[in-house]
């Protein structure tokens, strides 16, 4: 059985702002730097072959505090950088909203009446992560891979995995900073047994 440890990149000091970050990047929080050593304690004993990580700063900084002293290698991947937001990219959500109130609307609630102001569609991500995760199963199968990305990256991975309509991108849980995604892949079916967990926190505190 090949096994994948989806998680998404501690938090930043944009989601702080509440500005809209897409491939553009911003530093990790000092809660957010916690959040990765929280869950990089989870999975202290769980076997993992391999990291592979966005090539976002955000993330590859979350990765090596994940590993900690472990010995495993982390491949950048430029697939799994998050949803390109064109001119959204580092502006504030409410600035977005008073410029483009319909399509922040159509983003965040109607997925697939979304259209970008030079980015990406959710069509777009969906066919992107949804390859990219094809070539990881297929290249590691049996192993078990912590692939570590972004909020919009996770749910496009389990819209693709469970067949969901683009409508419906956004149901489920939400994609804390750092929360737990686990897939088991058999030969023929694929199953999440876990989804947006965050037990790992040691503070109350559900920071995006």
């Amino acid at each position: 059985m090949t096994k994948l440890y989806l998680t998404r990149h501690g938090q930043t000091e944009w989601n702080l702002e509440g500005r809209m970050q897409g491939q553009k990047d911003s530093k990790l929080t000092e809660l957010g730097e916690k959040q990765a050593e929280w869950l990089g304690e989870r999975l202290n004993d769980e076997k993992i072959d391999v990291i592979i990580s966005s090539s976002s700063g955000r993330a590859i900084a979350t990765s090596k505090l994940i590993r900690g002293k472990r010995n495993i290698k982390i491949i950048p991947n430029d697939n799994l950088k998050e949803i390109y937001l064109g001119h959204w990219e580092g502006r504030l959500h409410t600035e977005i909203e008073k410029v483009w109130e319909e399509e922040q609307k159509n983003f965040w609630h109607f997925p697939h009446l979304y259209k970008p102001v030079g980015g990406e569609t959710f069509s777009q991500i969906l066919n992107r992560v949804g390859n990219e995760v094809e070539k990881i199963i297929s290249e590691y199968e049996g192993k078990s891979i912590l692939v570590v990305t972004h909020a919009v990256v996770l749910k496009a991975l389990i819209t693709y995995c469970e067949n969901k309509d683009l409508k419906d991108f956004w149901s489920g849980a939400f994609m804390h900073s750092t929360c737990l995604n686990i897939l088991d892949i058999k030969k023929d079916s694929r199953k999440f047994i876990l989804k947006g967990d965050t037990s790992h926190y040691k503070a109350e505190e559900k920071a995006i």
